[in-house]
């Protein structure tokens, strides 16, 4: 009896892992939000988020996570960033250090500028975590478009990162 139940945890693993590797969240279509929120980390993320400012398809950028060494000029220096855009538009976030830190200062910032709807960009591979602990954060009313940065995971990360979100899915909520 104990073997079959061992069985079923083992198969329902495997199979949770190849659906959580086997079919990443895709980018999302240019749609109107009142802000985008990247949580810093992998390439291509910040660039995503500064195009959909400056397309006018979201009003303010947050980056979340940055490194406190960082300075704004830097910032703008590093991606091309007009100072128009810069002064107006993008906020740098600097407490969070984790992914459900930047949930946490998303959801402060949010309140304090009154955000209805937002776009998430993060990778592909970290898309499902980032988007459990944000809405964990976030009031029911609060839209989240999800839209993914293609990127070309190693199976090892993919490993470790369906664990993490597994533990974000089922302990998570304890800890809130």
């Amino acid at each position: 009896m104990i073997w079959r139940l061992g069985l079923v945890v083992v198969l329902a693993w495997l199979l949770g892992f190849v659906w959580f590797a086997g079919w990443l969240p895709d980018p999302a279509p240019m749609e109107r939000t009142d802000a985008v929120i990247v949580p810093t980390g992998s390439a291509g993320r910040i660039e995503r988020g500064l195009e959909v400012v400056q397309t006018d398809s979201a009003d303010t950028l947050l980056v979340t996570g940055v490194d406190p060494e960082v300075k704004p000029a830097e910032f703008a220096a590093q991606f091309n960033v007009p100072e128009k855009i810069m002064a107006c538009c993008v906020t740098l976030g600097f407490a969070a250090t984790d992914t459900r830190g930047n949930a946490q200062e998303t959801r402060e910032w949010a309140e304090a500028n009154d955000i209805e709807s937002l776009r998430l960009v993060t990778s592909d591979w970290h898309m499902r975590r980032a988007a459990t602990e944000l809405r964990r954060e976030l009031p029911d009313n609060v839209r989240i478009v999800k839209d993914a940065v293609r990127s070309e995971p190693s199976l090892w990360m993919l490993f470790v990162e369906y664990h993490k979100w597994l533990v974000s899915r089922t302990v998570g909520p304890l800890l809130s």
